[in-house]
């Protein structure tokens, strides 16, 4: 049977009558880059000047967040993929903190006689943020819209999906040939993702589904040097969040060169924990990662998100193909296997700590 006509054959007994996107969205003109962080901001301990200092990232760019032509261009692949595979659901599209707003989608959708959707959230890692959290703001939207508001399950998070781990391998590969052949096997590889909350990674898997998915591509690649890293941290400086910083990374790997007399050339780095190029990975990588490896004269490198790779979007249409059918095959790498359908109560539950008060001259 073709993929085309299994695909129709799962869909007429399946429960789904359309596809959400749910991303973080991101604003697209300089008057909208405040409200968007007040939005994004709003209940989080952040001070105001990371704020601003954020708001000037944006602005750096024109005040317009590349992450929504980004996913457009992720839907308009999907449809195509949709098409091509005989998976006949309508794909909408909605945000957590810009629009289109998921409250603004599910009306939409609630509109057009949407019952019930299969949901692919961006974030390939489970975290409150990347998960649990995108789950609350369905629920509320969907209270938000009232009676008749269609129900949403969640795809599973894919961060040892071949369609995920084959783009980023080619990624890395990529970015790994553009150091010249001499200086290839010595060069370092650093695989990042964005920071969290110590207290909200340890009521979740983001640390060990990080760490599986950059070992696969480093296994496949046969990596002879590569490490973790984090970015983009905002909390208060003394709330424990993930580390080592990138940018602290790439000094300590400079600092152990010259200390060992075998200088670090070339680093090759790889944002694993990021589905598309969007701010963080503009800003906060080629921007000040960049600045940083020249200052320290080094290389670097960065090598692509898997964004709109063949393999990664036909990796979604597998995803909702798996769902649909009785019998699903559901591919997975590594040691740890699918990850659950439904998540449990506890699912990547997050407490905040209250950061202890930063000392004042003259206190005990």
């Amino acid at each position: 049977m073709s993929a085309g006509r299994l695909a129709t054959v799962l869909l007429m007994n399946s429960p789904y009558d359309a596809f959400l996107l749910v991303s973080f969205g991101g604003p697209e003109g300089p008057d909208e880059v405040m409200p968007f962080l007040e939005n994004v901001l709003r209940g989080k301990n952040v001070p105001r000047e990371r704020m601003l200092a954020v708001a000037e990232h944006y602005q750096h760019f024109g005040g317009i967040s590349p992450i929504n032509a980004q996913n457009r261009e992720l839907i308009s692949a999907l449809e195509k993929e949709f098409a091509a595979a005989g998976v006949r659901l309508p794909i909408y599209w909605g945000n957590r903190n810009w629009h289109p707003l998921l409250a603004d989608t599910l009306r939409q959708m609630k509109a057009d006689g949407v019952r019930r959707a299969l949901a692919f959230f961006t974030s390939a890692f489970s975290s409150y943020s990347g998960c649990r959290q995108y789950r609350e703001n369905l629920a509320e939207a969907r209270a938000e819209v009232g009676e008749g508001a269609p129900e949403v399950d969640k795809i599973r998070v894919f961060y040892n999906h071949p369609g995920f781990i084959e783009p980023m391998t080619e990624r890395t590969r990529a970015a790994l040939e553009q150091i010249p052949a001499e200086r290839r096997s010595r060069a370092f590889v650093l695989f990042t993702a964005h920071s969290i909350p110590q207290a909200m990674a340890e009521n979740c898997k983001y640390e060990a589904h990080f760490r599986e998915a950059s070992r696969l591509v480093a296994e496949e690649l046969s990596l002879p040097r590569w490490d973790l890293a984090y970015q983009s941290r905002s909390g208060p400086p003394n709330q424990p969040w993930l580390e080592p910083d990138v940018l602290d990374m790439l000094q300590t790997l400079t600092d152990s060169g010259r200390a060992s007399g075998d200088l670090l050339r070339d680093v090759v780095i790889v944002p694993i924990g990021f589905i598309s190029d969007h701010m963080e990975v503009l800003y906060d990588l080629d921007t000040e990662a960049q600045g940083k490896a020249q200052e320290l004269g080094v290389n670097l490198v960065r090598a692509g998100t898997a964004g709109t790779h063949p393999r990664f979007v036909r990796m979604i249409r597998e995803l909702v193909e798996e769902r649909m059918s009785e019998a699903p095959v559901r591919l997975a790498l590594g040691q740890f296997g699918p990850s659950h359908d439904v998540c449990p109560v506890d699912c990547c539950r997050y407490e905040p700590r209250r950061p202890p008060p930063v000392p004042t001259p003259g206190s005990r």
